[in-house]
C-alpha cells in the first residue's frame, strides 16, 4: 500500500516555456502559476542564467495602457523596453512580469485614478482617495522567480529603493541598481515630479519639468511634439537607431536663406517657441558646422520649460572655430569629424570642452551619416533633431535617413538658397500622413517621408496620429 505523500506542493510553479523572438533578439518566456494570489506571472529570459552572479534583472509591473498602449501618462512602457535592450546589450538577463496593474490596484482602479488626476490629484493622493494604498504591490514571486531560475546575485534595473528594499527582505542578493532613466515631456511631468518627491524615486528630472504647452503654444501643436516623441522612441525600440527629426523653416518659395553662409531669420514668435519645444522632446540635435560658421547657434531650449538636447556638429576637416557659442553650451559639444582633420584642431577644441569623435567618411570625404547615428546610438541617443544647415538637410533626405519632417513655412517670398535640388544624390521623398498646424502667421507641415512612385492621399486638414 502507497503512503501518502509528505511533499507540499510550493506556492509558484513553472507550468510552460517557449522560444519568444523580438526585435531585441531571442528570449525565452516561462509561465508561472502562483496559488497566494492565483495569477500567472513571467520570466522573460536571454542567455543562460542559472548559476548566473550580477544578472541584469528588471522586475517589472504590468502596465497594460503603457506597455501595450504606449500611454505617455507613465513611464512604464518605456522601461519595459529599455530593459530589454540592456540585456539584450548584455546578451543576458531576465525581465520578470508581475501581473500587479496600476501599482496593485487593478486597471478599472487605476483607469479612475487617472480620471482623479486630471482634475488635479496627484497619482498618490488618486490612489490614497479611491481607498488604497499608495503602492500595493508585492514582490515575493518574483523572489521565487529567481530563485526557480537558480540566479545567484542580480543587478536590479530599476529607480525604485522600495523594491530593493522588498527583495533584499525576501533573500535576493542584490549587488548594484542600474538606473533606467526616462523621457520626461507633458504628459508624464508630474507623475514623474510625484514619484520623486512622494515616492522616493530616483530619477535625474531637469529643474523645472518641460510642459510643452507653453503661452504661445495651441493644443494642437503640443499634441503633435508629443505624438513625434512617442514615435521616436518607438522607432528607437524596433531599429536600435536614434529616430531622425529633420526641421527647418523655409518660405513660401522654398528658400532657407538669400545665399549661402547669410542667415535670415524667418520663424515668427509662436513658430520659434514651437521648434524650442520641438527641441526639449529630442535626445541630440545636429547641425553641419556652416550652420556654426553662419549663425553661431546656441541649440538651446530657453522659450520653454524643458531639457537642453545633446548639441552634435558635422564638422569632417574641424572648422568649429575655438569661440562658437556652442562650445559654451551646458550639455558640452560632440563634434564628428574624419581623419583628415588635423590633430592640433582635435587638441585645441577638446581643450575647449569638446568631445571629437573620428568617425569613417562617405564616399564625398565628409562624415558617413550611417556612422554618426551608429555613435549617437552607442552614447544613448534614441531621437535626434536635425536642424541645418541646407547641406545636411539635403544628405540625410537623400540618404533615406529622415524619418519625420517638420517644416515651418513662413509668409514670405525670398528667391534664395533651397534646401533641396534637382540633382539631389537619390530620389527625394513625398510627405505622407501629412498634416497641418497654424503657428501665428506661419504654417507648420508635419509629414512621414517615403520614397517610391506617389500613392493617391489627400492631405489631412486636422492633425492626425503620427
Amino acid at each position: 500500500m502507497s503512503q501518502p505523500s509528505s511533499s507540499i506542493t510550493p506556492p509558484l510553479v513553472r507550468t510552460a516555456s517557449a522560444r519568444i523572438p523580438t526585435v531585441y533578439g531571442a528570449f525565452f518566456l516561462h509561465h508561472y502559476n502562483d496559488a497566494r494570489d492565483a495569477k500567472e506571472h513571467l520570466a522573460l529570459v536571454m542567455g543562460d542564467v542559472r548559476g548566473r552572479s550580477d544578472a541584469l534583472v528588471r522586475v517589472h509591473s504590468e502596465c497594460m495602457t503603457g506597455d501595450t498602449f504606449g500611454s505617455l501618462r507613465c513611464d512604464c512602457g518605456e522601461q519595459l523596453h529599455m530593459a530589454m535592450q540592456r540585456i539584450a546589450s548584455a546578451a543576458q538577463g531576465v525581465i520578470i512580469y508581475l501581473r500587479q496593474e496600476g501599482r496593485g490596484i487593478g486597471l478599472a482602479q487605476k483607469l479612475r485614478a487617472y480620471n482623479l488626476q486630471d482634475e488635479g490629484y496627484d497619482t498618490v493622493d488618486a490612489n490614497l482617495m479611491l481607498g488604497h494604498q499608495a503602492d500595493e504591490r508585492e514582490y515575493w514571486a518574483a523572489a521565487d522567480i529567481l530563485r526557480d531560475l537558480g540566479v545567484e546575485s542580480i543587478q536590479l534595473l530599476t529607480n525604485n529603493p522600495a523594491k530593493i528594499e522588498q527583495l533584499r527582505g525576501y533573500g535576493i542578493q542584490i549587488n548594484g541598481r542600474v538606473p533606467l532613466q526616462p523621457s520626461m515631456h507633458a504628459d508624464n511631468a508630474a507623475y514623474l515630479q510625484t514619484k520623486v518627491a512622494r515616492m522616493r524615486h530616483l530619477l535625474q528630472l531637469p529643474p523645472a519639468p518641460p510642459t510643452l504647452a507653453g503661452a504661445a503654444l495651441t493644443p494642437d501643436l503640443t499634441a503633435r511634439i508629443s505624438q513625434l516623441q512617442e514615435r521616436s522612441l518607438h522607432h528607437f525600440a524596433r531599429t536600435h537607431s536614434p529616430h531622425v527629426t529633420i526641421s527647418y523653416a523655409q518660405s513660401l518659395d522654398g528658400s532657407l536663406s538669400v545665399e549661402p553662409g547669410a542667415p535670415l531669420a524667418l520663424s515668427g514668435a509662436t513658430s520659434m517657441t514651437m521648434t524650442h519645444a520641438l527641441r526639449a522632446a529630442h535626445d541630440a540635435i545636429l547641425v553641419g558646422v556652416g550652420t556654426v560658421l553662419a549663425d553661431n547657434p546656441r541649440l538651446t531650449v530657453r522659450l520653454v520649460a524643458g531639457a537642453n538636447p545633446q548639441p552634435v556638429v558635422l564638422d569632417s576637416a574641424l572648422r568649429t572655430p575655438l569661440d562658437a557659442a556652442l562650445l559654451n553650451h551646458p550639455r558640452g559639444l560632440w563634434i564628428l569629424t574624419t581623419e583628415r582633420s588635423s590633430s592640433d584642431a582635435r587638441h585645441a577644441l577638446a581643450a575647449r570642452g569638446a568631445e571629437i569623435v573620428v568617425l569613417p567618411p562617405d564616399e564625398s570625404g565628409r562624415v558617413s551619416l550611417s556612422a554618426a547615428l551608429a555613435a549617437l546610438y552607442a552614447r544613448g541617443v534614441r531621437s535626434v533633431m536635425v536642424e541645418g544647415g541646407a547641406h545636411v538637410l539635403e544628405s540625410f533626405v537623400a540618404s533615406h535617413l529622415a524619418h519625420y519632417a517638420v517644416i515651418t513655412l513662413a509668409p514670405r517670398l525670398v528667391g534664395g538658397l533651397h534646401a533641396y535640388h534637382a540633382g539631389s544624390n537619390g530620389a527625394l521623398p513625398r510627405l505622407a500622413q501629412v498634416a497641418y498646424t497654424p503657428a501665428g502667421e506661419d504654417l507648420i507641415v508635419w509629414g512621414e517621408p517615403v520614397w517610391g512612385q506617389p500613392a493617391v492621399d489627400t492631405p489631412a486638414l486636422t492633425p492626425e496620429p503620427i
